[in-house]
C-alpha cells in the first residue's frame, strides 16, 4: 500500500519552522477541465493533509492550497496572482516565502520554480505536471536508495565526457554535445539546505544534461544528427545540426504539424536536454512525466531552468514557450539501441547496449 507520509518524509525530510505549500493549476476559458486533472487536484489536497498531519508532529506550517490560473504552456511563467485558501493573492510573494512547494499541475510549473530555486536559498520544490493517482502505485512508489544508485552510475559516466552518441532501434544516430556542461542527477533526495539543484520532477529518477547550445562566440554546438520521433502510424525524423532542429523528414500528416510547430517560434527547435530515465518501477503509458523516468529521453525548446541558455525571452510569444520532452523507454515505439558518453582522449563509457542499461 502507498504511504504518502512516507513519501513525504523519505523525499523531502520535512524540518521544525518550515512552510509548505502544495499548489495545483485550474481550468480557465479556454483550457477546459478534463477528469485526470480534476482527480489531480484532489489528490494534491489529500497531499496537503497529509503534509499537515506531519506538520503538526514536526512542527512546520502547511498553507491552505495554493491555485492559479492555467498557463496553457508548459513551462511558462505563472500568472500574477492566485488563490491561497479562498484568499485571493499575489502569487510570487506566497510561493517565494514557502521552504518547500509541491506543485501538481496540469502544465508544468519547473521552469519559473527552478528560477526561484535560484534565487532564493531556502526554498526547494517538487514539479509534478501530470502526475496521476495510479503512478502512486508505480513510479512514486520505487525504492529511491536504488534510483539514487542508479542515477548515480551514469552521471560517473557522464562527468568528463564531451559527447554523448546515441543509435536508435531505427537506425538512426545523433550525438549530444555536453562540453561547458553540468550533468545533474534527479534522484527523489529533496530535504532542505540540499547542494546544488533545489528542485526535481516526482516521479523522480533521470540523470540528465542541457547539451551545449553554441552560445559560445566562434564556438559552434556538435550535438547533430537524425532523431526520429513516431506519431500514430508516421515516423517523422528531426534533421538536427548545432544543437537545432534544421529540417523535418517526412510527407505525411504529421511532418507537417511538426514543421508548422517550429516555424511558429524556431525557438521551439533548440535541442535542450538529454537524459537517462532509471526508474524501475515506472510505467510507460503515455503520461511523459513517468515515461521519461523509465529511459533514454531528450528535449526541445527552454533550457535555462535545467542550466541552459535559452529562456522565456527568448521565444516569440509567451504562448509558444515549451520544453518538451521526447521519449524511448521501452514500450515506446521506437528505443535506444545503445548509447555512449565519449571522452576527448577516445575513451567510451557504455550507459545502453543491445537495448539495455549496462549500469
Amino acid at each position: 500500500m502507498f504511504d504518502v507520509e512516507k513519501l513525504i518524509t523519505d523525499v523531502f525530510r520535512p524540518e521544525p519552522g518550515e512552510t509548505v505549500t502544495v499548489a495545483v493549476d485550474e481550468p480557465r476559458d479556454g483550457i477546459p477541465d478534463n477528469p485526470d486533472w480534476r482527480e489531480r487536484r484532489e489528490m494534491a489536497e489529500e497531499w496537503r493533509q497529509a503534509f499537515a498531519r506531519l506538520g503538526a508532529g514536526i512542527g512546520f506550517e502547511v498553507r491552505p492550497l495554493l491555485a492559479w490560473p492555467a498557463t496553457g504552456a508548459n513551462n511558462a511563467d505563472l500568472p500574477p496572482r492566485g488563490r491561497l485558501g479562498d484568499e485571493e493573492v499575489d502569487l510570487e510573494p506566497v510561493l517565494a516565502s514557502s521552504t518547500l512547494v509541491v506543485a501538481m499541475t496540469e502544465y508544468s510549473a519547473t521552469a519559473p520554480l527552478a528560477g526561484l530555486a535560484e534565487r532564493l536559498p531556502d526554498f526547494r520544490a517538487a514539479s509534478m505536471p501530470g502526475v496521476l493517482r495510479r503512478m502512486e502505485e508505480s513510479a512514486l512508489a520505487a525504492d529511491y536508495a536504488a534510483v539514487a544508485r542508479r542515477c548515480r552510475a551514469i552521471l560517473e559516466r557522464l562527468e568528463g565526457a564531451e559527447l554523448v552518441d546515441v543509435t536508435f532501434s531505427s537506425g538512426h544516430r545523433a550525438w549530444f554535445d555536453l562540453r561547458y556542461r553540468t550533468p545533474e542527477v534527479d534522484d527523489g533526495f529533496l530535504p532542505r539546505g540540499k547542494q546544488g539543484d533545489r528542485i526535481i520532477n516526482l516521479p523522480s529518477g533521470e540523470t540528465f544534461c542541457v547539451p551545449y547550445e553554441g552560445e559560445r562566440d566562434g564556438i559552434p554546438s556538435w550535438t547533430a544528427g537524425s532523431i526520429p520521433v513516431r506519431e500514430g502510424g508516421e515516423t517523422v525524423v528531426f534533421r538536427v545540426a548545432d544543437n537545432r532542429i534544421v529540417a523535418i523528414d517526412g510527407q505525411g500528416e504529421a511532418a507537417a504539424r511538426w514543421r508548422a510547430f517550429f516555424e511558429d517560434d524556431p525557438v521551439r527547435a533548440n535541442i535542450a536536454e538529454v537524459a537517462f530515465g532509471v526508474n524501475e518501477a515506472a510505467r510507460v503509458t503515455g503520461n511523459v512525466l513517468e515515461d521519461e523516468k523509465a529511459g533514454f529521453h531528450w528535449a526541445f525548446g527552454r533550457s535555462d531552468h535545467l542550466g541552459g541558455a535559452v529562456g522565456v525571452g527568448a521565444f516569440r510569444r509567451p504562448e509558444t514557450v515549451v520544453h518538451q520532452d521526447i521519449v524511448y523507454a521501452k514500450g515506446n515505439p521506437i528505443g535506444v539501441e545503445r548509447a555512449f558518453a565519449l571522452r576527448a582522449d577516445g575513451g567510451r563509457a557504455a550507459i545502453i547496449e543491445g537495448g539495455e542499461y549496462v549500469i
